[in-house]
């Protein structure tokens, strides 16, 4: 499968530190897309966590933990979701470019700091 683009993100610790620190020592981490409504992607991982400060609001640019299929989702679009999940951090490309994305896509997802 070809890669399309890489987004820069930000995990940010302070949001739920438990949990994005256990993301960030599985990096990189890798799956197949899969289309999250109308608002955003998802993939899912092997890091196996609970959730921290959850909520169902997110905003463009959100990236957020789903406890249920350990996955990764990234917000191109303000939602209100069923599901609870924990804010992990921002993308610091634009959102938007998520919605080039299609099912089944690879999604690779790495830190380039560490």
């Amino acid at each position: 499968t070809l890669i399309k683009f890489k987004l820069k993100c930000n995990l940010k610790r302070h949001l739920a530190p438990a949990l994005v620190g256990k993301i960030n020592r599985s990096l990189p981490l890798n799956g197949h897309s899969h289309i999250l409504e109308k608002s955003g992607i998802y993939f899912e991982t092997s890091v196996d966590a609970g959730l921290q400060r959850t909520r169902r609001e997110f905003k463009s640019g959100d990236i957020a933990f789903l406890s249920v299929g350990q996955a990764i989702c990234f917000f191109h679009a303000d939602v209100k979701i069923q599901k609870e999940m924990s804010l992990i951090g921002k993308i610091i490309d634009e959102p938007k470019l998520l919605e080039t994305i299609e099912s089944g896509d690879e999604i690779i997802f790495y830190s380039e700091t560490g």
